[in-house]
């Protein structure tokens, strides 16, 4: 028992500090242990941190089956506040909002009851990601910014949808995933952003293909990346040939909007995770972004090149930092599925 509480209370401290390459397994070994030796509230506390490393991983199947069979009613209010943030955590990177702003209200109450200051501002930090824009939206050549109820609402909407955040293209019901293919992708945000009008060739040869110039063999190109564009986006849109360069035409959807990160950044991933304020290692950023780490510390001294991140600490206690940006949540820029997948 004693050597099993040493492990959960050695977990938590590696949570805090963003440590993720500890040991799953001798968590859930000790978490076991706990509850064959009659020590449920241990033993849940276990099973919450095992599900935070995995939302922080963006893992969330994973994530809800671990908290799945738990119910938070016998708990202390200290330990209902962890469950009901789990739950929202879940609830938020998916965009269901309303059962995230559900989990938050019992997080609240729990604790106003706990009457811990740590836990409430851990509270209140979490309301403002639901109170603060989550993307943009870009439709008929104007922008807006989004909070996360619209973004739901937009997904679900008849529109057909460019997700600059994930990189795909979708109407209700139907997704065309366009990761890995950053050319096709490219081409459909800027027909997207133009939509109900048409893009010159030279500007989707100079945006898309990254050159100054454009020669014949770049407009052979433009041609063949626009053949695979108009097959891979066949079920959802027609892209069509205008007198002066393309367009996007839906086949079912009334109209077409972009939806893009609040703030554009070439490393925003890692952004993203240092934003919510804690310190991370190079290695945990690693993992959760899974990528390798060496890529990881390229963007990282980018990073601190531009004064955006600092770092503490030398050698393994190395730990990166920066404040969270101003006025923005980073839900969508952190390790997510789209809703139903």
């Amino acid at each position: 028992m004693a050597r099993a509480r040493c492990i959960v209370a050695e977990a938590e401290i590696a949570l805090a500090a963003r440590d993720l390459s500890g040991s799953a397994r001798a968590l859930g070994t000790a978490r076991a242990t706990l509850e064959a030796h009659g020590d449920r509230v241990n033993a849940a506390h276990a099973r919450h941190l095992e599900a935070r490393r995995l939302l922080l991983m963006g893992r969330f199947d994973e994530a809800e089956r671990t908290i799945g069979e738990l119910d938070p009613a016998p708990f202390p209010p200290a330990l209902r506040i962890t469950h009901e943030l789990v739950v929202m955590g879940i609830a938020t990177r998916r965009l269901h909002t309303q059962a995230a702003r559900t989990a938050l209200a019992r997080a609240e109450h729990a604790a106003r009851q706990a009457d811990i200051p740590s836990l409430t501002a851990e509270v209140e930090s979490a309301r403002r990601v639901l109170d603060t824009p989550a993307a943009r939206l870009v439709a008929h050549g104007e922008e807006r910014l989004l909070l996360l109820e619209e973004v739901e609402a937009l997904l679900a909407s008849k529109s057909l949808v460019v997700d600059a955040c994930r990189h795909s293209v979708r109407e209700a019901g139907a997704e065309v995933s366009l990761t890995g293919r950053p050319v096709l992708f490219a081409l459909a945000r800027l027909l997207g952003e133009a939509w109900p009008g048409d893009v010159p060739r030279e500007t989707l040869i100079a945006q898309a293909f990254r050159t100054a110039y454009a020669d014949e063999s770049h407009r052979a190109r433009l041609r063949v990346e626009i053949g695979r564009l108009r097959s891979a986006l066949v079920s959802l849109a027609e892209v069509r040939a205008t007198r002066r360069g393309y367009a996007l035409t839906p086949r079912h959807a009334p109209e077409v909007a972009v939806l893009a990160r609040p703030l554009e950044e070439k490393h925003a991933a890692v952004l993203a995770l240092l934003a919510e304020g804690e310190p991370w290692s190079s290695s945990a950023l690693a993992l959760a972004l899974d990528t390798s780490q060496r890529t990881v510390q390229r963007a990282l001294d980018s990073l601190a090149e531009e004064g955006k991140v600092q770092a503490y600490g030398q050698g393994r206690a190395r730990r990166w930092l920066t404040p969270p940006l101003p006025g923005f949540t980073t839900t969508l820029l952190l390790p997510a599925f789209l809703p139903g997948t």
